[in-house]
């Protein structure tokens, strides 16, 4: 039979909970369903909707208009609001999606992006609500009594780009219910408990905080909160509905672990965060061997409380074992752990736990990685060698492709690599593909975003700077990054906003941020007011200190203090990083040839700020030289983009 090719808006509805409830009451979740089934279908009959088959729990359904199929999915969800408040009645939420393009019919069946985009929209919407992809909402826009709310670009999976998702604002739902795009798919696993006898096993429940997250990421259509954010609730005695509003969250995964010898013990709760209700909670009595089973088993559980289906490669992913051997992974737990203790000598540690769990189990793809890790970051910091470092990452993550290519954590790694050798093709390709495999990892979104900055896409730069945030909410690095990438765009107030909203948890960066900001004004008492606010805080960064103070001495006429931070920047051993300092204060001291000196060497030394040469307010002057264009002309090929 000849394939006939149309373009037709495709909606789908799941039923929220549909799983859980059957294994409650399997006879109440049938009835349930099948009095869904005779409200809906009169429904998509008045709208022309063609019910192309039923899920079990849901619909596919085609329309020949966009507009026709959101009147549709409104009226769908009025009708079932209206019916949950009579008495009596079962609630019943559902969650529907709708896209528009090009479909295949065979057989009676339709097939192609559009279903398959249409399937990856619906978790995205509320429970009870409505999300609709912009080719949808350009059709419709200006043709409906509700609002359409941007939720702003998301990664899908089988999709390369990320796309725009819009969400229908449905009067009836409470603003309090009304929760950010994909809140009722988005989780965080808070830090476990360690009930451990021994309390050095501490690594092993923040190592198994960690894996948990890397596994519950595994589930394309769930999202989850980076180790980055959670790990801030750390011995925190902060109530989950608070967590949840900071977090963007409605559920959270809590639990702890006791490790007895070769035993262990893993207790788990899954709580709504809103009216502070326990959905599940399980115990695991097992041997260390197992504990691969016990994840997966969580995950798996996490999902189907929250009405999502596991497609047959995500219940592989989940059930493949990472290595054989307990004894290599409880030291690549160990070696997890002292990684994210971010000094020299806990990534040095690190570095030889992994080379031991190696030692073990050669055939452990994740300790390649983490051991690469190790190298990019010891590099990055001037106190490895850099073509050393990189030489040892290259051959690690070579090993991991070998074993695992398909590794979410090894894309990152090798995006990180080929960022750092300045080969921005390649860094955008990997990231890209570790954001297909995990759409839950932050890291690659911001490479895409100095990327996008550096080819003079400050849309696309802030886009992807939101994403990372969103799934990294309340991680230090954002506060720079999320507000430069503001300032940079433009938006001054809501980068000034932001920092506002971000001082109450992290005050040691917000301040440096903000003495910047006050520098690039000319105000230096604030400026001052800020350098002083961030020296009265634990550990200042004696690199930033000199630096600030050495610009407010530039723009005071204060030549020779200037200079004297200057030659402190340059004999104190700081690295290549330097030059981008050095270079700005000659800039505020007129002495514009230096900069473009000292930025030349950064350039030479991979090590150049590009978003700050591009877009800083402090450089604004540098840039009116008739030298800028050529900086960035040999910046961009130098990564290997053509110029704009």
């Amino acid at each position: 039979m000849t394939a006939a090719r149309r373009l037709a808006a495709i909606m789908f509805t799941d039923t929220v909970g549909s799983t859980a409830s059957a294994q409650l009451d399997e006879a109440g979740a049938l009835r349930n369903l099948q009095e869904q089934g005779r409200l809906f279908r009169p429904i998509l009959a008045e709208f022309g909707g063609r019910e192309i088959k039923s899920t079990g729990d849901g619909f596919l359904v085609e329309f020949e208009s966009a507009l026709k199929a959101v009147q549709c999915a409104v009226e769908l969800q009025r009708r079932l609001h209206e019916r949950d408040t009579e008495p009596g009645v079962q609630p019943t939420r559902v969650r529907i999606g709708i896209h528009l393009g090009d479909v295949e019919q065979r057989d009676g069946d339709i097939f192609g992006d559009a279903v398959n985009i249409a399937a990856r929209m619906e978790p995205i919407a509320d429970p009870g609500g409505v999300c609709v992809s912009a080719q949808v909402h350009d059709q419709v826009r200006n043709k409906l009594p509700f609002q359409l709310e941007r939720l702003g670009a998301r990664s899908l999976k089988g999709l390369q780009e990320p796309m725009e998702v819009f969400r229908v604002r449905l009067p009836w739902l409470a603003p309090e219910t009304e929760t950010s795009a994909a809140s009722g798919s988005r989780v965080a696993i808070l830090p476990f408990t360690n009930m451990s006898p021994d309390a050095t096993d501490q690594y092993f429940a923040d190592g198994l905080t960690e894996e948990l997250i890397a596994t519950v990421s595994k589930i394309h259509d769930l999202s989850v909160i980076s180790r980055t954010s959670v790990m801030q609730y750390k011995n925190q005695a902060k109530r989950v509905a608070e967590i949840g509003r900071e977090l963007g969250v409605t559920r959270v995964l809590e639990g702890s672990v006791r490790k007895a010898g070769k035993r262990i013990r893993v207790t788990v709760q899954l709580i709504d965060t809103a009216g502070d209700k326990h959905l599940w909670a399980e115990t695991y009595d097992r041997e260390l061997d197992d504990i691969f089973a016990v994840q997966s088993a969580i995950a798996e559980k996490v999902a189907g409380e929250l009405g999502l289906r596991l497609v047959k490669s995500e219940r592989e992913s989940l059930e493949k074992k990472p290595t054989q051997s307990s004894e290599a992974y409880t030291l690549y737990l160990r070696g997890l752990q002292l990684f994210q203790e971010r000094s020299e000598d806990s990534i040095r540690q690190a570095r030889q736990c992994f080379e031991r769990a190696l030692e073990i189990d050669p055939r452990f793809a994740r300790a390649y990685v983490a051991l690469a890790d190790c190298h990019l970051y010891l590099a990055n910091r001037g106190l490895e060698p850099e073509h050393e470092a990189a030489a040892k990452a290259r051959s690690a993550l070579a090993h991991a492709t070998d074993l695992d290519p398909d590794l979410p954590e090894l894309h990152a790694a090798l995006s990180h690599l080929h960022f750092n050798e300045d080969n921005g093709p390649a860094a955008e390709a990997e990231a890209r593909q570790a954001i297909e495999l995990n759409p839950s990892s932050a890291g690659p979104s911001h490479i895409l975003a100095e990327l996008a900055g550096v080819r003079g896409e400050t849309d696309q730069m802030l886009k992807f700077r939101e994403t990372a945030s969103r799934l990294d909410p309340v991680n230090p690095t954002n506060v720079g990054s999320l507000g430069e990438a503001l300032l940079f765009s433009g938006r001054e107030a809501d980068a000034l906003e932001y920092w506002r909203k971000m001082e109450v948890l992290f005050p040691r960066q917000v301040a440096e941020h903000r003495a910047e900001y006050y520098l690039s004004k000319g105000d230096l008492a604030g400026a001052k007011e800020h350098l002083s606010l961030r020296e009265h805080l634990p550990s200042p960064e004696r690199l930033w200190t000199t630096w600030v103070r050495g610009s407010i001495a530039a723009l005071e006429g204060l030549r020779p203090q200037a200079l004297a931070a200057i030659r402190e920047l340059e004999t104190s051993g700081f690295g290549p990083i330097r030059y981008n300092l050095v270079a700005i204060i000659h800039l505020l001291l007129g002495d514009v040839d230096s900069y473009f000196a000292n930025m030349e060497r950064a350039l030479d030394a991979h090590s150049m700020f590009p978003l700050a040469v591009m877009y800083h307010p402090l450089t604004a002057k540098a840039r009116e030289d008739p030298r800028y264009p050529l900086l960035v002309e040999r910046l961009r090929q130098l990564i290997g983009f053509a110029a704009h």
